[in-house]
């Protein structure tokens, strides 16, 4: 097993747990992971312990045209209790950097030669260059700074709210919202799908006017995190001679979410059982049901890429008004094609204006962001405040 994030680490712990003899490797296997993760209740494991959960969220808001409550409990992971819920102490753990992996070996920086019947690589994802990406600037505030928008228990999964100061022929972007968990709750600009992603100056900047909206006053002081990754990885071809791509890394990045974790724990019994039974855990994790799936959510990222915001609320305000089983086919089922496609269909038939319908396809504005310079003059009469312009903007 090369590279221990929480889905390394789940791997090389439940194959352990098997009875395999498992070597994990990883430049520094002790860390506490920075990235913060979330998923839905429902698609974590049942072996993994309550403690791994850091708070729950019963019933998140997302708002577009108007405000909506998913029936759905949501959670975010507590990263101590995760990693502590998975532990390696009857694993070989080797601190030491990868450079050179193939089906039966493992070679490290310092000259170190590990042979295995089976070598997992989940090791993230490579560099977003120009791919479609996801990008994010979080803040995290105390509680009783953040309770204007978000108190305890609640959390907000997508606001699409007009108040971060971007105008309507800019990329969109969304906020995200939830306690973590330690007295603190991050609030996270979002975007979703453009090539190469948004700037992080872009995104705090729309992230500061979106709080000040809401009187909630920042210092400038407070931790953040800058989630920035491709969309678009796509799964191991059945037959793959090399290393074994999981997680991230092996097509496990919800294209139309960007959340792997909880998938990628799923999969993971999934995963040790094909080793186990000396069966090709390609396989066993991609049949053709669950490549349709990531085929027709590329589908739709390609879709989310080009949309501005009025368009974005109104998809989602379409999509939101589907079944549970419709929702849970776009957001987490790793197989269920036929309600995918059913939602899918549905969810374009119901946006307003008919017109948008075809930039939803692609067939008008495919490329509308691609190349957008965010450093671009666009100062016009009622725009929003631009970098520099901080005394205009609620920041204390």
């Amino acid at each position: 097993m090369v590279g221990l994030g929480p889905t390394g680490r789940a791997l090389a712990h439940r194959a352990m747990r098997a009875g395999l003899y498992v070597t994990a490797i990883d430049p520094r296997p002790e860390r506490l992971w920075s990235p913060t993760y979330a998923c839905w209740v429902d698609e974590l494991p049942e072996w993994l312990p309550p403690s791994a959960i850091a708070t729950r969220i019963e019933a998140p808001t997302v708002w577009t045209n108007t405000e909506r409550r998913i029936e759905r409990p949501y959670c975010v992971l507590s990263k101590p209790g995760l990693r502590d819920a998975l532990p390696l102490d009857d694993a070989t753990v080797l601190t030491g950097r990868a450079t050179r992996l193939n089906a039966h070996k493992v070679e490290l920086a310092d000259g170190t030669v590990v042979r295995a019947t089976t070598v997992f690589d989940a090791r993230g994802l490579p560099p977003v260059e120009q791919r479609l990406a996801v990008s994010a600037h979080g803040i995290f505030v105390s509680a009783e700074t953040a309770a204007p928008m978000v108190t305890d228990g609640e959390g907000l999964l997508l606001d699409w709210r007009p108040d971060n100061g971007a105008g309507p022929d800019e990329p969109p972007s969304f906020l995200y919202a939830v306690p973590v968990g330690d007295g603190t709750v991050v609030f996270e600009e979002t975007s979703l799908g453009l090539r190469g992603g948004m700037p992080q100056r872009e995104l705090r900047e729309r992230l500061l006017n979106r709080l000040a909206a809401h009187g909630i006053r920042v210092t400038g002081e407070e931790p953040s995190e800058a989630p920035h990754y491709p969309l678009d990885q796509p799964p191991p071809k059945n037959g793959v001679v090399g290393a074994i791509p999981f997680g991230s890394r092996g097509g496990m990045m919800h294209p139309t979410t960007g959340y792997s974790v909880a998938d990628s724990l799923a999969l993971v019994d999934t995963a040790v059982s094909a080793v186990s039974e000396e069966r090709d855990p390609v396989s066993a994790l991609w049949p053709w049901r669950a490549r349709l799936v990531y085929w027709m959510r590329m589908r739709g990222l390609w879709g989310l890429g080009r949309l501005t915001t009025d368009q974005s609320m109104a998809m989602f305000e379409s999509f939101f008004s589907a079944s549970p089983r419709g929702q849970r086919a776009l957001l987490s089922a790793h197989g269920d094609y036929a309600a995918l496609g059913t939602v899918l269909f549905n969810t374009v038939a119901h946006v307003r204006p008919f017109r948008w319908h075809y930039d939803l396809v692609g067939w008008t504005n495919r490329d509308r962001w691609v190349g957008y310079d965010f450093d671009q003059l666009t100062v016009l009469a009622g725009r929003r405040p631009r970098s520099g312009d901080r005394t205009e903007i609620a920041v204390s």
